[in-house]
């Protein structure tokens, strides 16, 4: 089976690890609020703790505050998933939202610059979006 009729057929949703559905709808909700820079990282060889981060960078305030509210509804409409926790969201520049086993993070440009989680964790396996997120 080539790649390109790979990521027509998808794994049926049974397949997929529950961690994984709900770091990969992350990922899709914060590109459909046009979150930028998008990324999901394996965390599960550098941690017990979780399984997934997501990255994701918003363009101001109100943006992230969309992308985490978007994010929150659909991880607990669709996937019956429930926040645990949450940090960040009064000052805005960088939201974590917690999961469980995967965590979601936020940023404004300039605050993933500076903490440049990608860099900390560079030898996490980074998944492969396409037909996930839109490379635009």
């Amino acid at each position: 089976m080539s790649n390109s009729t790979a990521r027509k057929n998808p794994l049926p949703v049974r397949d997929v690890p529950r961690s994984l559905q709900l770091a990969l709808a992350a990922a899709r909700t914060a590109a459909e609020n046009r979150g930028t820079d998008i990324k999901v990282l394996d965390m599960r060889q550098q941690t017990s703790w979780f399984d997934y981060f997501v990255i994701a960078t918003g363009t101001s305030r109100r943006q992230l505050h969309a992308i985490s509210e978007e994010i929150d509804r659909t991880l607990e409409v669709e996937l019956k998933d429930r926040r645990i926790g949450i940090e960040g969201y009064d000052e805005s520049r960088w939201i974590v939202l917690d999961y469980g086993s995967v965590v979601i993070h936020l940023f404004d440009e300039e605050t993933r610059q500076f903490y440049s989680l990608e860099e900390l964790w560079a030898d996490a396996v980074k998944l492969d979006l396409n037909g996930i997120v839109d490379p635009a």
